[in-house]
């Protein structure tokens, strides 16, 4: 009787901390779109961005620093200060989707969207129920992504469209496969039974890896599905 009280628990604590994580990350995305729907509907506004490169280059390194102070500060400061870091980049982002979004017709921005959420949706059920050990997987396509930003930072000199789109389809596996590892990882940190700021940061870093697959995959499936203004 004891072990499946035990186990209930154990149960609930995942559920409680996968839940937790969702809903960060949720909040992340809303803040997200809610920035690029200001500031797109603000031709003024966003005139004033996009005729400013300082402006796009403080955003840009901005999002960098946040990202960093998470990875690597988040042991060190309380809970509070990094779910605002988090809400911070957030809105960040929206500044830059707002600047793409320009480039696309909204409808299909709204498809890219929808194929995203889907294809999300699915990997991260796999994620929580497969019992393959993706370890390897997330290390593999780790090293995948180094290898894609080299490339991206490559092809912005050389222009080449073979590339271009060899880098679109790599990015779309690439961000999948990271976002079954990462959820099957936040599974795994649920059944640990975490609680009080360890629970919190660990959701917080749990939040910021699936919205960074969320965003990331969102974009590459922006590349093939995004029609132009």
């Amino acid at each position: 009787m004891e072990a499946t009280v035990s186990y209930g628990d154990i149960a609930r604590e995942d559920s409680s901390f996968v839940q937790r994580v969702f809903a960060w990350m949720f909040l992340g995305l809303a803040i997200t779109g809610g920035v690029a729907a200001l500031i797109g509907s603000n031709d003024k506004l966003l005139t004033t961005i996009t005729e400013t490169p300082g402006i796009v280059i403080g955003v840009v390194i901005a999002q960098l620093a946040l990202v960093l102070l998470l990875v690597f500060m988040l042991q060190r400061i309380s809970v509070g200060a990094a779910t605002f870091l988090f809400l911070l980049y957030s809105a960040t982002v929206g500044v830059t989707f707002a600047l793409i979004f320009e480039l696309y017709t909204a409808q299909s921005v709204f498809t890219a969207f929808l194929v995203t959420a889907g294809m999300f949706g699915s990997l991260c059920f796999f994620g929580a129920v497969t019992k393959m050990d993706l370890t390897k997987l997330g290390a593999i396509a780790f090293m995948a992504l180094i290898g894609l930003i080299l490339a991206t930072i490559v092809n912005f000199f050389v222009a080449s469209s073979a590339l271009y789109w060899i880098t679109t389809y790599a990015g779309v596996l690439i961000f999948a496969a990271l976002t079954a590892y990462d959820m099957q990882k936040i599974k795994q940190i649920g059944q640990q039974g975490l609680t009080g700021d360890a629970q919190g940061r660990a959701a917080i870093m749990g939040a910021l890896a699936l919205y960074l697959d969320f965003i990331n995959l969102f974009l590459f499936l922006l590349r093939i599905f995004g029609q132009s203004r």
